[in-house]
């Protein structure tokens, strides 16, 4: 897993998973198996699956020819709401994108240090061993 920081500003954490290193398939079966994790997780709440490719196609915008997949599950781990500001840092997205011979999966760093582990390990779980 790679940390790089997008627009100067956003840190973003990346994981290539090869295709001939996992079992899952499809863009929709990595977004099934984070959602079966957050329900399973005691204070995580899913809130959807947004469909971030048919959005951009529908609006005419412009897409890099490598993608051809691109969803967003969205999520919160939000169990206080200690002041305003975080808001700002939820809910959490991953996003997963289909390229020709690998999934990236992408998300933002999480304001909590044990949320940004939890969400590492799920991704590097996508890996066969």
């Amino acid at each position: 897993m790679t940390q790089t920081t997008f627009m100067e500003n956003y840190p973003v954490y990346s994981l290539e998973v090869p295709k001939s290193k996992t079992n899952l398939n499809s863009v929709d079966e990595i977004l099934a198996y984070f959602e079966e994790k957050i329900n399973k997780h005691p204070i995580a709440t899913f809130i959807s699956i947004f469909d971030h490719l048919a959005h951009t196609k529908s609006i005419n915008g412009e897409i890099n020819p490598d993608i051809k997949n691109a969803k967003n599950i969205l999520f919160c781990f939000g169990s206080a709401i200690p002041n305003t500001k975080i808001l700002a840092v939820r809910p959490r997205s991953i996003g997963v994108a289909e390229l020709e011979d690998s999934f990236m999966i992408e998300f933002m760093k999480a304001p909590k240090e044990s949320i940004q582990e939890l969400l590492v390990l799920w991704s590097k779980e996508l890996i066969l061993k």
